[in-house]
């Protein structure tokens, strides 16, 4: 390959930027991309880069398109693993994404170079925003899908782990790989008073903790096990100070289900817990849905393609096909609502470290092992070449 990966993937872990706006990222990924055979279109509202490689063998007709999905930004982390190219700007590549851009680029170097090959055209999708912030949804607004001129037929992303698996291998899951996230937030809004007399006032602060409790019990009761279901209650906050009742009270909490019926039935059932405990004490539930991700599901027969390939290419140790989903979001998921495709895992796990133990994604000391970057490039590449060659 005519590019060192493993330098850029180095390089971009010490410019590590948080969001939408990531200008030193997209730069560098411009430059990692510089005289390559590609159409190449910024991002209008997001520091997004898309490339098109236009394939060199004639078809007929619609062109198929694959497109190659990978994400650019990093987290507000400190970082802690005192690394020799460890970032000091207070932001960290704690979830892999310098490694994803890395291997993107290898991918579209290896398919440049062998472009005469392909009976149709590749979109390499950098999407900043991952983290939270819905870049995806950005792209998709932008026009990503029509880059080529028309919608690809097959999409794909590899995401890296720092822990779970041995380093080198690949994981995938037909159906749902990855669960929706929204954040769920609720106001109770009571008449404050003084702690002597609480009859003269209406207090939120019970309403409030009793929806807390509420919400698992709900879950437990309102919900097929075998479906999950998971309410996570982060944030409870009311008052200033003991002998004062508050005026209100607020919570907030993030919803993950993995099934799109689950996920409809509970952003229904929410407001009706919230209002009905409300109600009964006295005071005013107001509920507010912060929607994010949807649940991220692979195509089954997509999701066999990559493990032969896997397979194929490294040998059946290097593939492992996980029984039960994650309960991460991905903002891929929204690809994958428009056209099959597959989210692939990747364990980077450095061999010296038991990735049953080791720091997982997020954390300040979560180490990635740069040697699988060229293995997940070809893996892409090989993907594309066996659809459009």
């Amino acid at each position: 390959m005519s590019i060192d990966l493993v330098a850029l993937r180095r390089d971009l872990h010490q410019i590590p930027e948080v969001g939408l706006q990531l200008p030193q990222t997209q730069a560098r990924v411009l430059e990692a991309l510089e005289g390559l055979p590609l159409e190449i279109t910024l991002g209008r509202s997001v520091s997004s880069v898309v490339a098109v490689l236009r394939g060199g063998r004639p078809t007929e007709g619609k062109r198929p398109v694959v497109l190659l999905r990978e994400d650019m930004d990093a987290l507000p982390v400190e970082e802690l693993t005192g690394l020799d190219y460890a970032s000091t700007n207070g932001n960290m590549h704690a979830c892999g994404h310098d490694l994803h851009m890395s291997m993107l680029v290898g991918a579209a170097h290896e398919l440049c170079a062998r472009r005469e090959e392909l009976a149709g055209d590749v979109i390499f999708m950098f999407q900043p925003g991952e983290e939270g912030v819905d870049g995806a949804r950005y792209m998709l607004e932008e026009g990503v899908m029509d880059a080529a001129g028309s919608q690809p037929d097959w999409v794909y992303a590899i995401h890296v782990w720092s822990a779970l698996d041995p380093c080198g291998t690949f994981s995938t899951k037909p159906g749902t790989v990855m669960a929706s996230s929204d954040v769920a937030k609720v106001r109770v809004v009571g008449r404050g008073g003084h702690g002597s007399t609480p009859q003269r006032a209406a207090d939120p602060v019970p309403a409030l903790a009793e929806i807390t409790t509420a919400l698992q019990t709900m879950v437990t009761r309102r919900f097929d096990v075998q479906d999950p279901v998971v309410v996570t209650v982060g944030l409870l906050q009311a008052g200033t100070i003991a002998n004062v009742i508050p005026e209100d009270g607020r919570l907030e909490a993030t919803l993950r289900t993995f099934s799109h019926e689950a996920r409809d039935r509970l952003i229904e059932t929410i407001p009706q817990v919230v209002e009905g405990i409300a109600s009964a004490h006295g005071v005013t539930g107001e509920f507010t849905l912060l929607e994010q991700y949807p649940v991220t599901i692979n195509d089954d027969a997509e999701a066999d393609v990559v493990a032969a390939v896997v397979t194929e290419l490294y040998g059946e140790d290097r593939h492992a096909r996980w029984r039960h989903p994650l309960a991460g979001a991905e903002d891929f998921s929204r690809l994958l609502e428009l056209t099959p495709g597959c989210f692939i895992g990747l364990s980077a796990c450095p061999p010296d470290i038991d990735p049953d133990t080791a720091p997982f994604n997020h954390s300040a000391y979560a180490r990635f092992d740069d040697s699988v970057v060229e293995d997940g490039a070809h893996l892409l590449a090989e993907l594309a070449l066996r659809k459009l060659g």
